[in-house]
């Protein structure tokens, strides 16, 4: 008997403590930093371009709402027609490009260097993080290393911050 309360206090014990890391978690289990900085999208739109097929994209949409941005999702099958469009250089790509005010975001940059970006307005087309790097807004995994945030400026493309 003694046993027995002593294993569901211990159960009782690891459950409150599952649910609260849980809890401290981001969507994809990793510990996110960006819902830190909640608010920052309230008043303006974002339009997530998107593949209709990808799912992590809904998933960066999903962190710009929680943002506070009022975000239109348009699926397309062309997203090359979207890159062109924006001036997104084809080995700067990732999987979504986004509108926000008059600067292009491409892919899963962190919510960070969008506020910085939003904050800071400095003239630029734009920011973006190639590929679909772990540990991003809507990528599932640990952050493996620093990200690579670049700027396009009049073509060109440079770096805006590591983060």
């Amino acid at each position: 008997m003694k046993y027995t309360i002593l294993g569901s206090v211990l159960v009782l014990l690891i459950l409150i403590v599952g649910i609260s890391a849980y809890m401290g978690m981001g969507r994809n289990g990793a510990t996110d930093a960006t819902t830190e900085v909640l608010g920052f999208g309230s008043g303006r739109s974002a339009v997530v371009y998107k593949s209709p097929t990808c799912g992590c994209c809904v998933g960066y949409a999903d962190e710009l709402e929680k943002q506070g941005f009022d975000v239109e999702v348009v699926s397309t099958e062309d997203m090359s027609k979207i890159k062109e469009q924006f001036g997104v250089p084809a080995d700067k790509q990732s999987c979504h490009t986004i509108a926000i005010d008059d600067y292009v975001v491409e892919g899963h940059v962190p919510m960070e260097a969008v506020e910085k970006l939003l904050t800071e307005k400095p003239d630029i087309e734009g920011i973006g993080l190639p590929r679909m790097p772990s540990g991003t807004p809507g990528m599932p995994g640990p952050k493996r290393a620093p990200y690579e945030v670049y700027q396009l400026s009049d073509g060109a493309v440079s770096s805006y911050v590591t983060i």
